[in-house]
């Protein structure tokens, strides 16, 4: 026993664990790991609130935002009002199309690059603005937790019964005679 006693003591003793110090070297430590990456993310989430706030914007953000929104419903509009001015206007848009037909190609791919490309940045920082949305929802969430804990605990809450209201002492001083009101009239000739 004193043999399988030194190897344990040499293994385990000391508040040392040689197995798992030896393991964490090919293996990582799945808690310590959990722990760290919950701390990351915490910490990526707080400064991804602080840094899009749209509390900061500025007037003049806004207004670039409210431009950015112009080209697409204008480019929507402006092919259904070319399919209108074919109705209406047959002559007016075969001349109009027949200018665009000497448009050369390489203006064309000029274009497809510009049109491609503000497409694209307007996906990418409307991603990023509903990335925001979504760390201030999320920043939120345990104060309505909160709200939705304080309003479940008043669902358990009965109201006090309301104290019986007293009779007044002596009789009331009102003369039935001049009541127009019949049904007032009898309820005081029944009280006194």
């Amino acid at each position: 026993m004193g043999l399988i006693d030194g190897i344990l003591a040499v293994l385990f003793g000391g508040s040392r664990n040689v197995v798992k110090e030896t393991a964490e070297v090919f293996r990582v430590n799945a808690e310590n790991e959990a722990g760290r990456e919950l701390s990351l993310q915490g910490q990526v989430l707080e400064q991804f609130g602080k840094e899009f706030r749209l509390a900061d914007r500025s007037r003049f953000d806004e207004v670039i935002d409210a431009l950015n929104r112009v080209p697409r419903p204008a480019m929507a509009l402006g092919t259904l009002a070319l399919f209108v001015s074919a109705m209406v206007d047959p002559v007016w848009f075969a001349a109009r199309m027949a200018g665009i037909a000497l448009v050369p190609e390489p203006l064309w791919w000029l274009l497809a690059a510009i049109v491609s490309f503000y497409f694209g940045a307007r996906h990418q920082a409307k991603g990023q603005q509903f990335q925001r949305d979504l760390a201030q929802t999320i920043a939120r969430v345990p104060q309505v937790v909160q709200t939705v804990r304080e309003v479940e605990a008043l669902r358990d809450v009965t109201p006090a019964r309301p104290e019986a209201a007293s009779e007044p002492a002596g009789p009331v001083a009102f003369s039935t005679a001049d009541e127009p009101n019949a049904a007032l009239r009898d309820w005081l000739a029944t009280r006194g």
